[in-house]
């Protein structure tokens, strides 16, 4: 299967690319893309890229490059180059976030091809997210009534969590009207989703909900189903110009409450998540390590029974969930097989993390517009 890479950043040097490389019985890396010819240079010798079909667009590569799907890891929205994708009819494995604004979501999901692509949350994919969503759903296990899901994100930077990768320096090389370009086009975007709300809490919107929180919305649907609700929220810095803490508190379908606090630390000893799903008969419990170490176990843990007959199973698995989901891909393009989270999971976790921005704009008094108004309105 001949895949394009568009994107050559982090997750593209530290994950999809090694990967890739290791699975050749199944993939060629028949095409990258990326903004810095540098990079493009640098990495298609490493990866064996020929010079011709190494692009610096993404609709270059789909244009002129032999593939049979595309991996976009390009950074910001990817909704303007998922749809010029789906548009050729080239199957897409599309990083987070989808896109900035439910109408970009919209418009991705009124294409013909809307089934041919999936959107990479691969803790979705991850055996021990499996097992518990599997466990949760099993009358027998003994769990009962769901009450309360409580989520901790503890985020060191991201040079302490890729210091193992031995990532490229950042580039020098891109043209500085172009990423001009870009950042106007994405800062409009976020005043399309939040309105004026964008001077203030645009970088927590693009920067923290929608590039991480949506995992663990992600994680969470995958067990026990979507959030319907955002009921609070707030948000700090402990330090200027850094991403600071988050919380959230919202609600399920059912009634279940669920708690999300999401805290960037610098000097954390390493990357920690913790998602736990608490029912009056017991606990299941997943520790996620940090994202780009490859093959290192989710640990699950699953806590029943009372009083003298109690109960405790672990489970952890090194399945990479990464790698199977390219393997997802493959059975994407090759045989049609129906994405596991997609377009319109991708427009749900758009529509919770603008409210939970509404929400945060009401308490500080902060006038929210564009969709999230609507949304916010919609809650009322």
């Amino acid at each position: 299967m001949r895949v394009g890479v568009a994107g050559l950043g982090a997750v593209a040097q530290a994950v999809h690319l090694p990967l890739l490389a290791r699975l050749t019985d199944v993939f060629e890396i028949a095409a990258i893309c990326d903004l810095s010819a540098g990079l493009r240079d640098a990495l298609g010798e490493r990866y064996n890229v020929g010079a011709d079909v190494r692009f610096d667009s993404v609709e270059r590569l789909l244009d002129e490059a032999p593939i049979d799907g595309l991996i976009l890891l390009t950074s910001g929205s990817h909704g303007a180059a998922a749809l010029a994708a789906l548009d050729r009819d080239i199957p897409i494995l599309c990083e987070k976030p989808l896109a900035y604004t439910v109408a970009e979501a919209d418009r991705l999901a009124a294409s013909p091809n809307a089934d041919r692509l999936l959107l990479g949350y691969m803790k979705v994919f991850d055996p021990a997210v499996v097992e518990a969503g599997r466990v949760v759903a099993d009358p027998g296990a003994g769990l009962g009534e769901r009450r309360a899901i409580e989520v901790a994100v503890l985020h060191p930077t991201s040079e302490s969590q890729l210091g193992f990768a031995h990532l490229r320096p950042p580039p020098t090389d891109v043209d500085r009207e172009v990423v001009g370009a870009i950042r106007a086009a994405t800062d409009g975007l976020v005043r399309a989703a939040i309105g004026p709300a964008a001077d203030a809490l645009g970088d927590l919107y693009g920067g923290t909900l929608l590039s991480s929180v949506v995992h663990e919305l992600s994680v969470i649907r995958a067990v026990a189903g979507d959030l319907v609700a955002v009921d609070w929220a707030d948000a700090w810095e402990a330090t200027p110009g850094t991403p600071g803490s988050v919380l959230l508190a919202g609600r399920l379908a059912d009634g279940t409450r669920v708690t999300i606090g999401w805290h960037f630390l610098a000097d954390y000893p390493a990357y920690r998540e913790d998602v736990r799903f608490h029912h009056v008969g017991g606990s299941v419990e997943l520790r996620f390590p940090a994202p780009y170490r490859l093959h290192e176990p989710t640990r699950l843990r699953v806590s029943t029974g009372r009083n003298e007959v109690r109960r405790e199973v672990a489970f952890d698995s090194i399945e990479e969930a990464f790698e199977t989901e390219l393997l997802a891909f493959r059975d994407l393009v090759r045989d049609g097989a129906p994405p596991r989270t997609g377009i319109a999971d991708g427009r749900t976790d758009i529509g919770t993390c603008q409210r939970a921005i509404a929400r945060l704009a009401e308490r500080r008094g902060i006038a929210i517009g564009g969709e999230a108004a609507a949304l916010a309105a919609e809650a009322t």
